[in-house]
């Protein structure tokens, strides 16, 4: 079936880039293999729409509207990350370019833990599968093989591994809160929902609380976030763009599951503690962004920023809210991966992050300092890119709600983002240089990129596409608000 094949195809791949035979097809392969799982996403995709749910092996594998919107954008975000990452890396060092294989098998490993955690049915394969994602993408964040790397790549290892013992403890809290209702032994998603009532809700809270912190941490939620920045400054580009686009989503995933089990029950409630964590995500980030010098770390600070804002809508446990809450996911995904596509041109164009050392990039690189413009204008939340509509809705959905001081918060510390941002791109694009610099040619396969991540970006903000958004629709019902 077609969610088995997203699943096992990349496995396939990995493996295919490790015969050193094919070594040196291993960009091929992984070219192959990740647009085919993306076109097996869309189809299951399409199967949820019409059929509301699609089982590949039942208490196994599934997947609803959720799972089934992450899982097309997984694969969408990883399959343009290839296309990027043939011109891009090309562009390494000697040695580098005798790894590559290494490179494009570790590759396919992330992108076949990334989709097994929307897959899985089983909930505590989840648990396996998230920490997968972290050791893959641990030996791709150091595959540069620099100081600066290795040592963003040790501090990812040590700040999200540690969160996966905390995490363990919330998936044995609720086992044993489901156990003890149900005597059953077998656990999903559905069936924890369908059982919350009836489990006990002080361990309800204290499994989310342990899963929250745990996960919190991956998903690069402040004030566990501090490994992001490095890790996503350092990593090459095309890492850059699925760590920020969909892997911190991945984790967030399992806790938005989690927060769907516990709003399910009467008795327990943690809502307003997610709209606080989220809007302390959005603050720090929001300062951050004011005083960043790394324009790839901007990017990832703009990440803690989107994860926290996620954060306040789905505790803000309405209909409108998490609608809003999975139209941000989508929109952070496409968006997110389009800034970093753009920062690695900048890098190949300056040969450095430093923002203070881009001036009068449009002169420069006419496409890539458009590409920046544009790229900044759609992350920051400007009208009418898909950012803005989102977070929009939060907005309108956190008035119709009531809560007028977590709208009034979250609207202003979207808008001091928003001027952090522009301030720091303006100054790149339109400033001026402080010596010429010789122009660079940029690879084909990175203007591709580049214009195929635009295209999405643009047309979500004037049109959204009826099964998108009947896909989306049925992702909020998951969420569980009232």
């Amino acid at each position: 079936m077609a969610l088995m094949a997203t699943v096992i195809l990349p496995v396939l791949a990995a493996f295919l880039c490790w015969i050193r035979p094919l070594r040196k097809f291993a960009w091929l392969i992984t070219a192959v293999a990740t647009w085919v799982v993306f076109a097996l996403a869309v189809s299951v995709a399409a199967l949820v729409v019409a059929q509301g749910k699609v089982v590949a092996a039942s208490g196994w594998f599934a997947a609803d509207g959720l799972s089934a919107l992450i899982l097309t954008l997984v694969s969408f975000v990883c399959a343009l990350a290839c296309v990027f990452a043939r011109g891009y890396m090309s562009h390494g060092a000697p040695e580098e370019q005798s790894r590559l294989w290494w490179f494009y098998c570790n590759y396919n490993l992330l992108v076949f833990a990334l989709m097994t955690v929307p897959a899985l049915a089983e909930t505590n394969l989840t648990w396996v599968a998230v920490e997968l994602v972290s050791l893959f993408a641990v030996l791709l964040v150091g595959f540069d093989n620099t100081s600066n790397a290795l040592e963003a790549a040790w501090k990812f290892a040590v700040l999200t591994i540690m969160g996966a013992p905390i995490a363990l403890f919330g998936f044995f809290t609720l086992f044993w809160a489901y156990h003890t209702a149900t005597g059953a032994s077998w656990e999903t998603w559905d069936a924890l929902k369908t059982s919350a009532p009836s489990l006990n809700p002080n361990l309800l809270k204290v499994s989310f609380l342990l899963v929250f912190v745990g996960f919190g941490a991956k998903s690069g939620l402040a004030p566990m976030h501090t490994w992001l920045p490095d890790a996503h400054s350092q990593a090459p580009t095309p890492v850059c763009a699925v760590l920020s686009g969909v892997k911190t989503t991945v984790p967030l995933y399992v806790v938005l599951r989690f927060l769907s089990i516990v709003l399910a029950s009467p008795a327990a409630r943690v809502g307003t503690w997610m709209v606080a964590f989220g809007l302390l995500s959005v603050a720090i980030a929001t300062f951050l962004l004011l005083q960043v010098r790394d324009y790839k770390r901007m990017f990832a600070y703009s990440t803690i920023e989107h994860m926290g804002v996620i954060l306040t809508a789905a505790g803000l446990a309405t209909q409108a809210a998490d609608f809003g809450a999975v139209s941000q996911i989508l929109n952070h995904a496409i968006t997110k991966s389009l800034c970093f596509y753009v920062a690695g041109l900048v890098l190949l164009v300056l040969s450095t992050r430093e923002i203070q050392s881009v001036r009068g990039l449009i002169r420069i690189s006419p496409f890539a300092g458009a590409a920046l413009l544009l790229s900044a204008l759609a992350i920051a939340g400007a009208p009418p890119f898909p950012i803005f509509l989102s977070e929009f809705a939060i907005l309108s959905a956190g008035m119709r709600a009531g809560q007028y001081a977590a709208v009034f918060v979250l609207a202003a510390l979207i808008v001091i983002a928003f001027i952090a941002i522009m301030l720091h791109v303006n100054r790149m694009v339109f400033g001026k240089p402080a010596e010429p610099a010789l122009k660079v040619a940029l690879p084909a396969s990175c203007r591709l990129t580049v214009v195929m991540a635009i295209a999405p970006v643009v047309l979500l903000g004037v049109y959204t596409p009826a099964p998108l958004h009947a896909l989306l629709r049925l992702a909020a019902l998951q969420l569980g608000g009232h």
